[in-house]
Formats: C-alpha cells, structure tokens, sequence
C-alpha cells in the first residue's frame, strides 16, 4: 500500500469516527433540550397497522379472528375486517355484504369478548373488487 492509500484510509477513518461522535451525541442530547417531553404531542389514532397491543388484547384479537373466519357462511370480504383491541374492548371496522354478515360478526365477536365490549363501524355495501364470490 503506497503512502497516498494510507492517508486516504487513515482520513476515512478519521471522518468515520468523527461522524459516529457527532451522531452518538446529538442522539443523548436530544432529551437535554427539551425535544422529548412526555405529553408533548397527541399520539396518533390508533389504527390495525400501528396498534400495540398488550398479550391480553392480542389473544383477544387472535380468538375473535379465529372465531368469524371459521364462519364458512361469512364471505371473505367479511373474513377480512378489521379488528382493533384495546384494553379488552374491541373495534369492528371494515365492510361487509349483507346485514347478515355484519350482524353475524357482531355477535360472535360479542360472544368471545362479552357483551357491551363490542363497537361496529362495519358498513354494508359491495365489494369493489371482483364479484366473484
């Protein structure tokens, strides 16, 4: 290796280093100047994507699931709503067939996770996809 790759390298390095301190501090000193302060900010709504949920609600969430797919009188339009657990009460969204169906997923999701712990937003209207069904 000649001298010009050594000093290349060792002012890689260096800049690298360098790069790494500045990085390691501004992320310690972020909290130091007030960029964190609990309560700042509304968290966002919660939606299925970004919910985290504890192992109850997960279970909860798991059982009910479970319980309308192996509903084979249910379309997979209806397979496939959404269901948001927090703290043991439950969210339906999404869209469904039939009045049927909705009240179909309803009750069951009643019956797992008990009465008065259930909200719909289901809808009724076609699917936009293929009729296929």
């Amino acid at each position: 290796m000649n001298g010009a790759m050594k000093r290349t390298l060792v002012s890689n390095a260096a800049l690298l280093s360098q790069l790494l301190s500045v990085s390691a501090g501004l992320t310690l000193a972020g909290p130091l100047f007030g960029q964190e302060k609990p309560g700042q900010a509304d968290p966002p709504p919660q939606t299925a994507s970004t919910a985290k949920l504890d192992k109850a609600d997960r279970e909860l969430t798991q059982q009910i699931r479970k319980a309308i797919v192996s509903d084979k009188s249910l379309s997979s339009q209806a397979h496939n709503v959404k269901i948001l657990t927090k703290d043991g009460a439950v969210t339906l969204k999404g869209q469904v067939k039939t009045e049927e169906e909705k009240k179909a997923i309803e009750d069951t999701a009643a019956g797992v996770a008990g009465a008065g712990k259930v909200t719909s937003e289901l809808t009724i209207g076609s699917s936009t996809s293929k009729k296929s069904e």
